[in-house]
């Protein structure tokens, strides 16, 4: 629904836009004696080159940070698979307990992610929180385990999980990697200036072509919704949870 709430907001601030644009002209320029604005090509040039650019780089830099989210959801499912066997190194009455809180910690992630897809923010933060402190028993139980545990499983086991423990950390901060507000309200302002600009020039002419002004106006909303659905993958169309079978094989292998 918020995704189809941007669009439409988008698109009809464009569209409003391109009419105001088009009123403004005909009054202008309307007329065999209306006077042209000297410069009036070179200004709209410069300004749709600058939409132009703002897009390109705003649409590669969201596109770059979703597939870095993606990988980071792989490293996750890698590094607790990982911990998982390596707990093999450890002496076998302290691996029920640790293998127990490793299901439930699993879970917890899982269900953390499903809840940020249906935008339960405050149940997906009970998760966070609750995965976190499964953490502490984790390493808690591990460290005890390694005192016991040949010197070779320390070297090994510990790291995984501070590798395990770490990765969740990088994907909340991840999830906050976003451009400043400021180049979002610059795109904002050129797009919506250029639609404006654009109009003025379409009311030169006594016919509108609605063709060209509604694909101009759907043209725009809809690169700029794809930037932020990019920007915000669990929230719209374009969802990164199609790869979380990686974490949920990790979890089925758990027997």
């Amino acid at each position: 629904m918020g995704a189809i709430l941007f669009f439409g907001a988008t698109f009809l601030i464009t569209l409003g836009c391109l009419e105001a644009g088009i009123r403004i002209g005909r009054r202008a320029l309307s007329g065999p004696d209306a006077p042209r604005p000297a410069g009036l090509g070179t200004v709209e040039t410069v300004a749709f080159g600058v939409l132009g650019l703002l897009l390109a780089f705003t649409f590669s830099g969201a596109a770059s940070r979703f597939d870095a989210r993606r990988a980071l959801v792989v490293e996750e499912a890698n590094d607790i698979g990982t911990a998982w066997l390596r707990l093999d190194l450890l002496p076998a009455a302290a691996q029920p307990q640790l293998r127990d809180a490793f299901r439930r910690y699993t879970d917890a992630r899982i269900l953390m992610y499903r809840k940020v897809a249906d935008l339960d923010f405050d149940g997906a933060r009970a998760e966070y929180d609750r995965a976190a402190a499964i953490q502490n028993e984790i390493w808690a139980g591990a460290v005890a385990a390694c005192r016991e545990a040949p010197s070779q499983a320390t070297i090994v086991l510990l790291p995984a999980l501070n590798a395990m423990i770490d990765i969740t950390t990088t994907r909340l901060a991840a999830t906050e990697m976003h451009p400043p507000k400021l180049v979002y309200g610059v795109l904002f302002v050129v797009s919506f200036g250029c639609a404006l600009l654009a109009g003025y020039e379409m009311g030169a002419s006594a016919a509108k072509s609605w063709l060209h002004v509604l694909a101009y106006a759907v043209g725009v909303a809809f690169i700029l919704y794809v930037i932020a659905d990019f920007e915000y993958p669990r929230m719209g169309l374009i969802r990164i949870e199609a790869i979380d079978h990686y974490l949920e094989a990790v979890r089925s292998a758990m027997k």
